[in-house]
């Protein structure tokens, strides 16, 4: 659970950075340097891992972790380094935040996990504080794009789909092989997907601040999701994704203190609606007896 909390904080600060320079560096290369960085990060451990006698995963299970790389590290983040570029930090991180749900559901449709009436009540609660800070743009009728919080949603759910799939093979390798390989396939899918907006040229102009940034983002995203598959191995999907409601306190607060991004009443009210969803879907049992191994 500390594992799940560190990364739920962590995505938050990830968003509010990413907010700081997305205007600079395209979205797809952006989430490419975030997770080679990443990479370089775990690639030191996953040898140190490796090196321990466990066995090869056979060819169909590396194709399906490279997959699910893809999706997890690189069109995930790219989804939402697109939607910062229209939503400021603190809406967009309480978009995000439908994660939880979205598991919930994909893991009971997919037989994962059974969920508990706590778990249930607090994902609502949850739902009900992103309704929250989305009122007033609800109000302004159309004429008002939504392609930013599309993607943010779009971002939301091919993370809840590949966190659901990970855990049997979180299962069955050890956690920081399977993070660097993950995030390996990801820097290799990205990097043919973000020719199109020229990244040797895009990455050769960033500025030092730029540099900066890039740096805190890639080393905290390979810190952050090892502390995620960590989390997803001992813990079930759901339980694990709840605490991706602290991402919207930690972006509001610092899309406040350094981007100076309003913080208007609703959005502190749908904060508290948030942290309160959290509170109960992690009441009752723990993952080891509530998910299923499948």
């Amino acid at each position: 659970m500390l594992a799940a909390a560190g990364a739920g904080v962590q995505v938050g600060a990830a968003i509010v950075a990413s907010r700081f320079i997305v205007d600079s560096v395209p979205p797809l290369t952006l989430a490419m340097l975030r997770y080679a960085i990443g990479f370089l990060c775990l690639l030191p451990f996953a040898l140190v891992a490796l090196r321990g006698p466990h066995p090869a995963p056979p060819a169909r299970d590396l194709l399906a972790m490279a997959a699910l790389g893809a999706g997890q590290f690189g069109i995930l983040i790219a989804l939402l380094n697109f939607g910062l570029q229209h939503v400021a930090a603190a809406p967009a991180a309480l978009i995000f935040s439908l994660f939880p749900l979205l598991t919930m559901l994909l893991a009971a449709v997919l037989g994962r996990e059974r969920p508990g009436g706590w778990l249930g009540a607090g994902v609502l609660l949850s739902i009900a504080g992103v309704a929250l800070s989305l009122g007033p743009k609800l109000q302004a009728g159309p004429g008002h794009g939504w392609w930013g919080e599309a993607a943010v949603f779009a971002s939301a759910c091919v993370g809840a789909l590949c966190s659901v799939l990970y855990r049997p093979y979180l299962q069955r390798y050890p956690t920081v092989p399977v993070s660097a390989f993950a995030m390996l396939a990801s820097v290799v899918f990205l990097a043919a997907a973000a020719l199109a907006e020229g990244w040797p040229a895009r990455v050769a102009a960033l500025s030092p601040t730029a540099w900066a940034v890039v740096c805190f983002i890639g080393l905290s995203s390979g810190v952050g999701y090892f502390w995620w598959l960590y989390a997803l191995k001992h813990e079930s999907p759901t339980r694990v994704t709840a605490f991706l409601a602290l991402n919207p306190v930690t972006a509001a607060v610092l899309g406040w203190l350094l981007l100076r991004e309003p913080l208007p009443p609703q959005m502190l009210g749908a904060v508290a609606l948030i942290a309160a969803g959290l509170a109960l879907a992690t009441r009752g049992p723990s993952g080891g007896r509530q998910a299923r191994t499948g």
